[in-house]
């Protein structure tokens, strides 16, 4: 890094951020994957709020984000990684805009922008409670509607926030891609 940013301390701080980021990026997707997957498990655990059927494949992008980034991390401290640093980062990327892609269309049928997917039609909510019931055959469980907002902070649902933090996930994983190598820094 240069001193181009002494006249400039909001400046010298993004950049110090952004080599932070970009150098510790795998480890930072993987925890990043880690954290939003124990959140949603957090929800449907203490908040009684359970997944319907687009929001378990969105959980899916964060394991498999999470898996490549835990096996770059280990990578990043081989000979191997110079050469897998671009493709491992532009896969993180890859995984994050398709989480993006798919919460866009889960917070679409939310919006009735377009119809969700005919698995995803319930009606009722799932609980824990009724397992006893189901299991008795007195109750039936019926999934969690994909077209109707569990909960919603700030005028955005679950699938809302996800678009927004998988596209930031997807923007500093180009990033970290596109990064200068130490070699050539």
């Amino acid at each position: 890094m240069t001193n181009d940013n002494v006249g400039n301390p909001a400046s010298g701080l993004v950049s110090r951020v952004y080599d932070l980021v970009t150098r510790h990026w795998p480890l930072l997707a993987f925890l990043s994957s880690a954290l939003l997957l124990a959140i949603a498990h957090a929800f449907e655990r203490f908040g009684g709020l359970a997944p319907c059927h687009l929001c378990l494949k969105q959980r899916e992008i964060y394991w498999a984000a999470g898996a490549v980034g835990l096996i770059a991390v280990v990578l990043q401290r081989t000979p191997l990684w110079p050469r897998l640093r671009l493709p491992a980062n532009l896969l993180l990327g890859a995984l994050f805009l398709y989480g993006a892609g798919l919460a866009t269309y889960h917070a679409g049928a939310e919006w009735k922008w377009w119809p969700g997917p005919s698995s995803c039609s319930g009606a009722g909510q799932a609980a824990a409670a009724n397992l006893e019931a189901m299991l008795k055959g007195t109750a039936k469980i019926k999934a969690p509607a994909c077209d109707k907002a569990a909960w919603v902070f700030l005028g955005l649902s679950m699938a809302g926030w996800n678009v927004l933090i998988s596209l930031k996930l997807a923007v500093w994983s180009v990033l970290a891609a596109l990064r200068k190598s130490e070699a050539s820094a």
